[in-house]
């Protein structure tokens, strides 16, 4: 593996990484503010603003290149909302970016009123999302986007697992009519998904096939499923299955309903507060549904979060290789 090998990964995690033949690739962000630069250097329409962002987008390029369609608000994450949704008004394509954590607190009214009640087709790209800033500590810490705009009507909630997904999801927004959330990590991310897999983000795919633990997950948590997943057959011959569920809203129910009625017990795992997101939106959905599996979420707790890298979160709360294969082990053990 190369020195862009995050820290996310054990040893072991990146043998087997190794092993499955996979790819580890550049950031999302960075496959984001590349696919988007040759959007807006085919149509002028497409902007972009910013808060203080450039650089942490990885949209310094595509200021270079196209300096008519960026707009840097500063910190101002209230001001950045309003000023796409009054350019979305007048025909503009527009593509917010800003972090995460501030995004979707700090200017959750102008979201609301001014993107989603509106109806204006803004796309609010969240950086540095879930607990990428790490040590830098709650504050910075993205674990209720989900929740929050899940409470809000019309806005898809999209967040890409790897670069394939990120360059769908970024096609996706560029064309939708409607207002569109995207959300993106800083790490490096191995590609989870083959040449094979259709270019489309609105479904969930199943990535590995099984039938004795599902392991449902979004984002940059799915290679740690995957990975998981691959583990537990090697070592025990357990078979598991991944689904990669890249838009939480709109939220495609049939895989996951597959996965309860075709396996023993069902996982899911995201970067994000327990509270408001993907696990409570399958929890919610099997219950209606009359499923019955044995069920359980990984995320963060409802606490004060540990404060630490993003892999040392993710090794306290069990998003890793081996957590989720422990926890896998237990919940079999259940049964």
């Amino acid at each position: 593996m190369s020195a862009r090998t995050p820290s996310m990964y054990s040893d072991d995690a990146r043998q087997r990484a190794a092993r499955l033949g996979l790819r580890l690739g550049r950031p999302n962000l960075e496959e984001f503010a590349a696919t988007l630069t040759e959007i807006a250097a085919r149509d002028r329409n497409v902007m972009v603003v910013t808060s203080d962002s450039r650089g942490s987008g990885k949209l310094v390029g595509f200021g270079q290149r196209l300096p008519k369609q960026i707009v840097e608000v500063g910190i101002a994450e209230q001001n950045l909302v309003g000023i796409a949704a009054g350019l979305a008004a007048t025909g503009k394509k527009v593509f917010a970016v800003s972090p995460a954590c501030f995004l979707t607190a700090r200017a959750l009214e102008q979201i609301k009123a001014d993107v989603a009640y509106s109806d204006h087709p803004v796309v609010l790209v969240g950086i540095s999302a879930g607990v990428s800033y790490g040590a830098l500590g709650s504050t910075h810490h993205s674990l209720h986007d989900f929740a929050a705009l899940r409470a809000i009507n019309n806005v898809s909630i999209v967040a890409p697992a790897d670069n394939k997904e990120t360059h769908a999801a970024v096609l996706y927004a560029s064309q939708a009519v409607h207002p569109v959330y995207l959300r993106f990590g800083k790490a490096p991310m191995y590609d989870v998904h083959g040449p094979e897999t259709g270019n489309h983000v609105r479904s969930a795919m199943v990535v590995r096939e099984g039938t004795d633990v599902a392991f449902i997950a979004i984002g940059e948590a799915v290679i740690h499923a995957l990975l998981a997943a691959e583990d537990l057959y090697d070592r025990e011959r357990i078979s598991c299955r991944v689904v990669s569920v890249p838009a939480l809203r709109p939220f495609d129910q049939g895989p996951v309903l597959a996965a309860a009625r075709e396996c023993k017990a069902l996982i899911t795992v995201e970067e994000h507060s327990v509270c408001g997101g993907l696990g409570e939106a399958c929890a919610s959905l099997l219950l209606e549904s009359g499923a019955r599996t044995q069920f359980k979420m990984v995320a963060i707790p409802d606490e004060y979060t540990v404060t630490g890298s993003q892999a040392d979160i993710f090794r306290h709360y069990g998003i890793t290789m081996e957590g989720l294969a422990r926890t896998a082990h237990r919940l079999l053990e259940s049964i």
